[in-house]
């Protein structure tokens, strides 16, 4: 039994097993059909378990923010989900921890219909811990590798294992990818991954992407920095400034104290004018009545 209806209405979506409807049914429809079929996908599927809690949480999250953060700063497209519904064509959705999908436009999806967006996924990343982990570590192998996923990786949280699978040209299953020195390449993102206190850390290069509250802890202190700089500038600029009054006050009080000097100065010379005057004066009394001033 197929797990969709085509009726004289078109395609119907099974609620119980939602599918994409097959490439051939899918060419068939006119693009209202496919919008409709599109909007009636669910975005939303049912836990086969409950939350994991933190363990299973915070490296999905922290590996979706570095990556996000990374190729935002170099300028590339790149479409990140987390346990987003993606349809292929025909095939039971799934829902993996985190896929990246390169060169694409990043808006917000409710589902990845391959159908729709002409493209399929391009990694996958899965972390296994308290559910059923042949899921993970085999039959998501197999799926993952026919439906030409290109690179598949799994953070087996339970034993502390990263695991990484490539897709070679021409292949539908996966090769295993070798890690070197504790890393395993992915040439999808150009990355190598680790593992790291139980999380997947990215590293280009050598250099390790850094976490969002890594980005947050160094930013706060790029802040820190740059207020001591202020600080120490507006005092710089408030102790300059006090050095150009005071300079400004004594350039005054020298101007005050030059005019001051200019004024004695003339005093002076008028004392001694007017003591000439008076001398000469008198001397010209005296030898009016007689007497040589030079004798007295």
């Amino acid at each position: 039994m197929l797990p969709w209806e085509m009726t004289t209405k078109g395609f119907k979506v099974d609620a119980d097993d939602p599918r994409a409807p097959p490439a051939d049914v899918w060419e068939a429809m006119t693009e209202a059909e496919r919008a409709k079929v599109i909007a009636s996908l669910p975005s939303e599927i049912p836990r086969a378990h409950p939350p994991e809690g933190d363990r299973h949480f915070l490296p999905k999250i922290k590996a979706r923010e570095a990556l996000g953060e990374y190729f935002r700063r170099i300028g590339r497209g790149v479409y990140l989900g987390s346990e987003l519904p993606v349809y292929y064509p025909g095939e039971r959705v799934f829902a993996p921890d985190l896929i990246a999908v390169l060169d694409v436009d990043p808006h917000p999806r409710e589902r990845w219909a391959v159908s729709q967006e002409k493209r399929g996924v391009d990694l996958a990343l899965e972390i296994t811990l308290h559910g059923d982990p042949k899921k993970d570590l085999e039959r998501n192998v197999v799926l993952f590798a026919r439906l030409g996923i290109p690179e598949y990786f799994v953070l087996d949280a339970r034993t502390s294992r990263l695991i990484g699978y490539r897709l070679a040209p021409g292949d539908s299953t996966y090769t295993p990818i070798v890690p070197q020195g504790g890393r395993w390449t992915s040439k999808v993102l150009g990355l190598d991954l680790s593992l790291e206190a139980g999380r997947v850390r990215f590293f280009h290069g050598s250099a390790a992407l850094p976490e969002a509250s890594e980005l947050i802890v160094r930013l706060e202190g790029m802040m820190d920095d740059l207020t001591t700089r202020v600080e120490t500038t507006d005092r710089a600029r408030e102790e300059a400034d006090r050095a150009r009054e005071e300079a400004d006050r004594a350039r005054e009080e020298a101007d005050r104290a030059r005019e001051e000097a200019d004024r004695a100065r003339e005093e002076a010379d008028r004392a001694r004018e007017e003591a000439e005057a008076r001398a000469e004066r008198l001397a010209k009394r005296l030898r009016e009545l007689g007497v040589d001033p030079d004798d007295t």
